[in-house]
């Protein structure tokens, strides 16, 4: 069921209202990763990007005293915006999962192509993948380029959890992302550009649900604690290591339009996406495109929302409520492991 004209129109009021951008304070944010990291340091390390299997629970963060935005109305999710005429935007996003059985991997080949191209994404990191990599959190976080948005704890499936579970799901990832920005705020390296921090949020405002899946509670709760739920309407299919790089360029130069929002992974999971890369970001240029964060996005037209989650039709992720071996609290299977074709027709 469609949600109502008036629905939309209260939630696409309440999502534009509550994303104020930051100011750019390109520079200062560039001087700040400058300070703290030399080249050598930010660039990908060979095997940096491999899963590394174990168990190893880290404990959540505590949510309680949490600084959150301003609640949300819970009618649904963001899959692409709708653009002025003429404007060819489009935003790049990569998940950064991680369960509470693993420390995955961080490919730095992929950032390090986006940095060299002056290309914009946004990162949508687990709060144990963080808690994990604390330190190439901060240099995302540094990055004018990027933007750090939430994607769970570990990765849990949200349609199967309630409660204080569900919260620190959701929330957690919240808190460990303010500890580490806190943490860079006090180094000693940032203390000649503290300016850069006003552009870099206290909070995220972006997230994404693990797997792809929401119920009505999650939806409630995600917006309950302000955060906007971003979806996407490009899926590459890059968890699939059979998926190769050409067809993971050919999948996003094929359905990319204005204001798509692209999914892929760059936690060692994204099989094969460095490589497709440096193939579909001058495709997508040569057509016009220009890349932009989601927040950005956001800021430049109309979000085209659905009333719940999937990846190309909806009820495509209910298969992770009934998962073949382990249960989706731990599954390596991430989302989007076929469909690689947008999805049909939208509500607008």
């Amino acid at each position: 069921m469609r949600m109502s004209k008036l629905a939309q129109i209260v939630l696409l009021s309440a999502i534009l209202e509550s994303f104020s951008p930051l100011p750019l304070l390109a520079g200062e944010r560039a001087a700040l990763q400058a300070a703290c990291w030399q080249a050598s340091a930010l660039a990908g390390k060979p095997g940096e990007e491999l899963v590394v299997r174990a168990s190893r629970q880290l404990r959540v963060p505590d949510i309680a005293g949490l600084n959150v935005r301003s609640p949300l109305p819970a009618a649904g999710t963001v899959r692409r915006v709708l653009l002025p005429p003429g404007q060819k935007l489009i935003a790049l996003t990569f998940d950064l999962c991680e369960t509470s059985g693993e420390t995955a991997g961080y490919d730095g080949s992929i950032v390090d192509y986006l940095r060299s191209q002056q290309v914009k994404a946004t990162f949508f990191a687990g709060g144990h993948w963080m808690a994990s990599h604390q330190a190439r959190t901060q240099q995302l976080l540094s990055d004018p380029l990027f933007e750090i948005g939430t994607h769970g704890w570990a990765h849990r499936n949200t349609r199967l959890i309630s409660g204080l579970e569900l919260q620190k799901e959701i929330l957690g990832p919240s808190a460990v992302y303010a500890s580490i920005r806190s943490e860079l705020s006090q180094a000693q390296c940032a203390a000649p550009v503290r300016s850069a921090f006003s552009a870099i949020p206290d909070r995220p405002s972006l997230f994404r649900f693990p797997f792809g899946a929401c119920s009505a509670e999650s939806l409630a709760a995600v917006a309950g604690a302000g955060l906007i739920a971003i979806q996407w309407d490009v899926a590459t299919g890059d968890p699939s290591p059979h998926r190769s790089a050409r067809a993971i360029a050919d999948a996003i130069i094929r359905n990319a339009r204005p204001g798509s929002i692209v999914v892929s992974h760059a936690n060692g999971r994204g099989y094969h996406t460095a490589e497709a890369l440096p193939l579909a970001i001058p495709a997508l240029r040569a057509k016009g495109f220009t890349f932009v964060t989601v927040s950005e996005l956001l800021s430049a037209g109309k979000p085209v929302m659905a009333e719940t989650c999937y990846d190309a039709h909806p009820g495509d992720t209910d298969r992770y409520d009934f998962p073949k071996g382990p249960t989706p609290t731990a599954s390596p299977s991430w989302e989007s492991t076929t469909h690689v074709r947008a999805g049909p027709s939208l509500p607008r």
